[in-house]
């Protein structure tokens, strides 16, 4: 198959090209100095001209044709045939976007974001307004490379969660809402989880040693990947060999940094996973946005959250702080972990209320692209809304529109989506590899994740991008995308700990959802 060979060999080199970019992004976000932005910038808008030029050549195509009548005989599923289908599509994506964009964008996004690590902490979002109007401009033109859709925001979203659209996404998150909002109500009209063992001091190095261990456990490669630290974490890969994860300390908060580097450790798991056999190639790559944050929530949540998991982990989390913790009872420290509050930031967000940060997210950015909302009127959207979904009310832009890094380092539109259908997913993943093999549970409460990951390995992992994410979850769990499995996590979860009424399971609305008296 010469052709399909001399494709392998065009796309290793964008390949490379891409990774150098990642290499120096994952930099500028960890180690580089603060004088290094402007021509960080530079240096990363050329490499990512040179790759997108070298993908969208015409030859590409030529030898797209040409592989496509090699790989004809080839199953569907095939490596061959996945890798034609896969690298088709993505070419002719990018074919529409013009070099000089994807250069534009990349410099316009490195500076953005230099602008936001000073400006996001001094709360003076009149430096990033004008930032921000360039980059809704941007996002715009890029959107408007694809003519044809129903929202501005559809290829946008097309691009990290490929089939979804603003119209479907907005169809699932309007029947998530009708079921958080009483969920939500009914568990914060009881008493909060009292959460004081969590809040003390609790130095950075014990920390960071304490989530290094549970992430070996977790089956994380430290021969494939390392642990730093940076502002705002992330997940990167330069090659299936090398995939770095990130963190954050906070030093008042016991589990400051832990939930952190286990959502982290989660894409990790995913990317670490991948068949070595497609390095290299568009195939290495995971699924969908969606169904990458399902893995780092799965792990952080539905395992790291959970009473099995702490069962064995516990002692050994009182033994690293036995002055923070050495009194406190396993129940306590349970329930605090799965404090249920509105709150102001996404990031330290409980299961329950995470959504609804999302939900308001999305909202903004669709009413931004479709012209609804002006950047210079976006901080006072944001605090309107979020009270009124959240009920609380907002200090500042620091805690508000400055928050989140996602419109600072990259188009407006297209991510947020990602993470509530991550949670949606990671649900009815999870709830597949447990009726599989029903011994999971016992398993994690003896410290052991083998199984587990094994499931997640044969049936998602090792797949890269072969399959879209529809695809990846009726091969994985023989149904198509559904909330239910997700919603009744979440009931079954949160309903003994909050002590709330079987009756008002299936309540929706804004109507109340009980719960039962305090015994």
């Amino acid at each position: 198959m010469k052709a399909l060979d001399e494709l392998k060999t065009r796309l290793l080199e964008v390949s490379d090209l891409n990774s150098s970019t990642a290499l120096l992004r994952w930099d500028q976000q960890t180690y580089m100095p603060r004088g290094g932005a402007a021509a960080r910038g530079r240096q990363m808008a050329t490499l990512s001209r040179l790759a997108h030029e070298k993908f969208t050549d015409a030859a590409v195509g030529r030898l797209l044709d040409r592989a496509e009548r090699e790989t004809a005989s080839l199953p569907p599923d095939s490596d061959g045939a996945a890798l034609v289908r896969v690298t088709r599509r993505l070419y002719e994506r990018s074919v529409r976007i013009p070099a000089s964009l994807v250069s534009e964008f990349d410099e316009h996004n490195a500076a953005t974001y230099q602008a936001w690590t000073v400006a996001q902490p001094a709360n003076d979002f009149a430096t990033m307004r004008p930032l921000l109007e360039k980059t809704l401009e941007l996002s715009r033109r890029k959107a408007n490379c694809f003519p044809g859709y129903e929202s501005i925001a559809d290829p946008l979203i097309d691009m990290d969660d490929h089939g979804m659209k603003a119209s479907s996404v907005r169809e699932l998150f309007s029947a998530l809402r009708a079921r958080l909002v009483p969920l939500v109500h009914a568990i914060t009209s009881r008493p909060p989880a009292d959460d004081s063992c969590l809040r003390q001091h609790a130095p950075a190095a014990e920390q960071l040693a304490f989530g290094a261990q549970v992430i070996k456990a977790f089956g994380f490669d430290s021969e494939r990947g390392r642990l730093d630290l940076t502002p705002h974490p992330f997940t990167t890969r330069f090659s299936l060999g090398d995939v770095r994860i990130t963190t954050r300390v906070r030093e008042d908060v016991l589990t400051g940094s832990l939930f952190v580097t286990l959502h982290e450790c989660g894409h990790a798991l995913y990317e670490q996973g991948i068949r070595g056999e497609l390095e290299g190639t568009p195939l290495a790559a995971v699924a969908s946005f969606g169904v990458d944050e399902s893995q780092s929530r799965l792990w952080e949540n539905l395992v790291g959250r959970s009473r099995g998991f702490w069962e064995h982990f516990y002692p050994k989390l009182q033994q690293a702080f036995p002055k923070q913790l050495g009194e406190v009872e396993l129940d306590t420290f349970y329930r605090a972990i799965n404090r249920v509050e509105r709150s102001l930031c996404r990031g330290h967000a409980d299961e329950v209320t995470y959504n609804l940060h999302i939900l308001l997210r999305f909202g903004l950015e669709l009413d931004l692209l479709e012209g609804r909302l002006a950047v210079k009127d976006l901080p006072h959207a944001w605090r309107e809304r979020f009270e009124a979904d959240l009920g609380i009310p907002v200090p500042d832009d620091r805690l508000g529109v400055l928050q989140d890094v996602h419109w600072y380092s990259g188009p407006i539109g297209g991510v947020f989506q990602g993470y509530t259908l991550g949670n949606v997913m990671s649900a009815q993943f999870h709830a597949a590899a447990l009726a599989a093999h029903p011994e999971i549970p016992g398993q994690i409460a003896k410290g052991e994740f083998g199984t587990l990951r094994g499931w997640l390995r044969d049936n998602l992992y090792q797949h890269g991008a072969r399959f879209t994410a529809a695809e990846l979850i009726r091969r994985a769990t023989g149904k198509d995308m559904s909330s239910e499995p997700y919603l009744d996590y979440l009931w079954r979860k949160y309903q003994p700990l909050y002590r709330l009424e079987e009756r008002g399971r299936y309540a929706t609305g804004n109507g109340p959802l009980k719960a039962q008296p305090a015994s």
